[in-house]
């Protein structure tokens, strides 16, 4: 076989982080692929250990804009173990409220590049304009559409009023019809099941050989979410289903997240309907002693890990982080093999890669 090799990127149709492809092929077929990361390596490693625990919940938010939440709430909760600090019920809420949101955000915006990649422009504007009320949810909650500094050690930095909760709740409302015809739309509609089913599969077993996570192994047939198999925060106390797939396909993907965005409103509402009165942070806060930890959340793409040293003073010996983009995109050797160059954009998006929270 006489094969020859093409270099995409570091900028993809796809993506606006630079990503490098070695992609080796047999005319338009796809049969090698290297992935060369370090694009957006920005010394972030470095820098936290340069700062306090508490200028880190700010920097460690500007990591990635659609997970941003993830990030300062996992490291939070990393430093409240170390120091046995225990965080009031209230707030365990809202965090799993910010968190919620965020999903839902992100997940309809991988949605929505699905429709684009395959010229679907009108649904496309459809699924951003269902996302504008999750924006503006934010907006109005939060003062921010994407970075919410919702977090702080100890707690939470904001809390929701009786009008301000029963505004969520009228937007949670106003979500419920759209996620449901978007459901129905990608479950449904032909021409984008042509495009997307049977494409990139990924096999349960190569999804456990590849050790991918969220909703790339979901849509695999894996049945592990960090919510359910390791509870932290009131996830113990809501009640959803784990969404799960069989395909191991582009639109198997797609609506393991839409299934995911849906369930995310149901515990939206549980919180706010469960939601204790009371303190939203820690009254006070011991000094951090000496140790280390690894926390982990499920973040809209996946389980992240961190994992925290200290030594007793205000600054961390070692901060690492292991996002999910990490464990996924080393599987696109499986799921981009035997099809054709046109294809790659939409298979690598599939899997919803975040460059620069994985260099960092």
């Amino acid at each position: 076989m006489s094969t020859s090799v093409i270099k995409l990127g570091p900028h993809q149709l796809a993506l606006e982080e630079p990503m490098y492809f070695r992609v080796e092929v047999d005319g338009e077929i796809v049969v090698g692929l290297d992935v060369l990361a370090g694009y957006v390596h920005r010394g972030m490693e470095h820098l936290v250990m340069k700062r306090n625990f508490y200028q880190n919940i700010t920097l460690l938010e500007r990591l990635c804009s659609l997970c941003s939440n993830s990030h300062p709430s996992t490291f939070c909760t990393a430093v409240e173990e170390v120091a046995g600090i225990r965080i009031p019920a209230r707030a365990e809420y809202l965090r799993a409220i910010a968190d919620e949101i965020k999903r839902i955000s992100s997940h309809l915006f991988n949605c929505a590049i699905i429709a684009h990649i395959i010229g679907q422009t009108a649904l496309f504007k459809t699924v951003m304009e269902i996302r504008e009320i999750m924006q503006d949810t934010k907006e109005s909650i939060y003062g921010n559409r994407m970075d919410l500094a919702a977090n702080c050690i100890g707690g939470v930095r904001y809390d929701l009023t009786p009008e301000s909760a029963a505004y969520l709740g009228k937007q949670m409302e106003r979500m419920k019809g759209p996620l449901d015809e978007l459901y129905r739309t990608y479950a449904t509609d032909q021409a984008i099941r042509t495009r997307t089913e049977g494409l990139g599969i990924l096999s349960k077993p190569d999804a456990v050989n590849y050790a991918v996570v969220g909703p790339v192994a979901r849509a695999s047939g894996i049945v592990y979410d960090v919510r359910k198999k390791n509870p932290y925060g009131a996830y113990d106390r809501l009640r959803f289903e784990v969404a799960t797939e069989q395909g191991g396909d582009v639109r198997a993907r797609a609506m393991v997240r839409l299934r995911e965005a849906r369930e995310a409103v149901s515990l939206i509402e549980q919180c706010l309907a469960d939601m204790p009165p009371g303190a939203i942070y820690a009254d006070t806060l011991p000094e951090i002693p000496a140790g280390e930890t690894i926390a982990k959340s499920e973040a809209p793409r996946g389980e992240l890990i961190y994992y925290l040293k200290t030594d007793g003073t205000d600054m961390p010996v070692r901060l690492k982080w292991r996002v999910p983009s990490y464990m996924n995109w080393d599987a696109l050797q499986v799921m981009l093999k035997g099809h054709s160059v046109a294809d790659i954009p939409l298979i690598v998006n599939s899997i919803d890669p975040c460059i620069s929270c994985t260099d960092r």
